[in-house]
């Protein structure tokens, strides 16, 4: 067996192992109204799907996590490269990292939307701005393992910007750009679903208050755990292959 075919093969035993155990809880349990089993769920789900109310909500919540990733994936690295590579600027700058890194994320949130609005651009700003510190802290580490003798190499084969960019340094970063994604991701639909559960229309969290408020815990698991299921296919088919591939040159 390949090693692509058995760590398929084990992911498909785990969630077997998981639906087993959540079955057999809802059992112990004998109230569908605490903990509905999977059938229950799938039924929710697939009439959700019907009506087309899942595919527009995911989607909502799919733009708004597209958006603020690829904001603070941006925003944060250039400034934790530049942290990273100024010493001087690091020191005065480290008190706010560690500001907006420890800022709660609720806090955030609720002030972003006091003071620009219950609309789109409140909820982006929020969710960029709980993430942008973390990929900060992580892309400053890696501007500082950067090799100095790399640097010294490209200096006297005298390679241009962009060559030193595209040779030197991504390559050197790529592994931190890859955690801080991956890391990244797994944080910040979570951040997006407490912005749309407090002050948008649409979406996955928007979906979950209303059912929340209906006391529906089979429509609330069928919610999350879809949207749980569209992060683990973008984990295994986009930001892992990446990962192997980013540390592909320290083999």
């Amino acid at each position: 067996m390949t090693p692509r075919l058995a760590d398929r093969f084990i992911l498909v035993l785990s969630l077997t192992g998981f639906l087993a155990f959540w079955w057999g809880l809802s059992v112990v349990k004998a109230d569908p109204r605490v903990l509905p089993a999977p059938p229950e769920v799938l039924s929710v789900w697939w009439q959700e799907v019907r009506d087309g109310r899942m595919a527009h909500h995911l989607w909502a919540t799919l733009g708004r996590v597209g958006v603020a990733f690829g904001l603070a994936m941006l925003i944060g690295s250039v400034l934790g490269v530049a942290l990273g590579r100024h010493p001087r600027l690091d020191r005065w700058l480290d008190p706010w990292v560690t500001i907006f890194l420890n800022l709660p994320a609720l806090v955030v949130i609720v002030l972003c939307y006091l003071w620009i609005g219950l609309n789109e651009v409140a909820a982006i700003t929020a969710v960029t701005l709980n993430k942008t510190a973390m990929v900060m802290v992580t892309l400053r580490e890696g501007a500082r393992a950067l090799s100095p003798e790399i640097a010294d190499m490209a200096q006297v084969f005298r390679l241009s910007r962009m060559a030193r960019l595209r040779h030197v340094l991504l390559p050197q970063l790529a592994p931190f750009l890859a955690a801080a994604a991956r890391t990244g991701l797994a944080v910040i639909w979570k951040i997006v679903l407490v912005v749309e559960f407090l002050g948008r229309s649409s979406g996955i969290g928007f979906q979950i208050h209303l059912k929340f408020q209906l006391f529906d815990i089979a429509g609330v698991l069928a919610y999350a755990l879809s949207f749980v299921a569209v992060m683990l296919v973008i984990d295994r088919m986009i930001i892992r292959p990446w990962d192997r591939h980013a540390t592909r040159w320290r083999r």
